[in-house]
C-alpha cells in the first residue's frame, strides 16, 4: 500500500475539514465493503500457499513425520497438524 498525498485529491473545503480532525498526522482510510478483496487475491500467496499445503498432506500420506515435515517447511508441528487437519476435511 503506498500514500497519496491528500491534496492531491481531495477538495479544498474536505481538506480543511479533515485537517481539524487531523492535522499533519497518517489516516487509513479503508476501502467500501463491496470493494474490499479477499486474502491473496491480488498475489500469488493464497495459491502458493494451497499449493504448499497439498504438497505437505501429500508427504504426510506417504509417511512423513509431522516432524520432519516442520523441518522441511520452516512451521511449527502444531501449524503442519492444522494444515493436515484442514487437507483432510477437504479431501474426505
Amino acid at each position: 500500500m503506498s500514500y497519496i498525498k491528500g491534496i492531491d485529491v481531495l477538495p479544498q473545503e474536505l481538506l480543511d475539514l479533515i485537517q481539524n480532525y487531523v492535522d499533519g498526522e497518517y489516516i487509513y482510510i479503508p476501502r467500501k465493503e463491496c470493494n474490499r478483496k479477499f486474502w491473496g487475491e491480488t498475489t500469488r500467496s493464497k495459491r502458493g500457499t494451497s499449493i504448499r499445503n497439498a504438497d505437505i498432506y501429500k508427504k504426510y500420506k506417504e509417511g512423513v513425520s509431522t516432524k520432519v515435515l516442520s523441518e522441511m517447511y520452516y512451521l511449527s508441528q502444531k501449524s503442519i497438524q492444522k494444515i493436515i487437519f484442514e487437507m483432510k476435511k477437504v479431501n474426505e
